[in-house]
């Protein structure tokens, strides 16, 4: 009895289409894994660099019933501008007062102490948040 062949002899024909669909699907996949490995570094690198101040309350006193001193810091670039929003609150958590501090000193750090005229007698003070003009 003769040998019967399941195969077509290797080398004789070229590839065959699975070889020529694997290539094809390994191009794709490393296309996209460079595409979304590009978006990723864009996007870390975009938060990290977008990011040009930063603030902090210092300390804050309540001068009255009607008002606290806060000590902010803000750190910036030299020639970042922005603004900063501060409240205060009673103890219960109602803000009792809220302070708008712009900055636009060609500075990397400004320290202020800004004035927060309250609806009645505040037990904390803090930031909301800052802002790039």
């Amino acid at each position: 009895m003769a040998a019967v062949r399941e195969q077509l002899p290797q080398g004789r024909y070229g590839r065959s289409a699975d070889e020529r669909a694997d290539r094809k699907l390994k191009i794709i996949g490393a296309v996209l894994g460079v595409v979304v490995l590009g978006v990723i570094g864009w996007i870390g690198y975009d938060y990290v660099g977008g990011q040009s101040l930063s603030a902090q309350v210092i300390k804050f006193k309540v001068v009255s019933d009607t008002s606290v001193e806060v000590h902010l810091e803000v750190r910036k670039g030299k020639d970042a501008k922005g603004t900063c929003t501060l409240r205060a609150q009673q103890t219960s958590g109602d803000d009792v007062g809220r302070a708008d501090f712009k900055f636009d000193e060609p500075v990397e750090q400004v320290d202020k102490v800004v004035t927060i005229t309250t609806t009645s007698r505040a037990t904390a003070a803090d930031l909301v948040g800052c802002q790039s003009d």
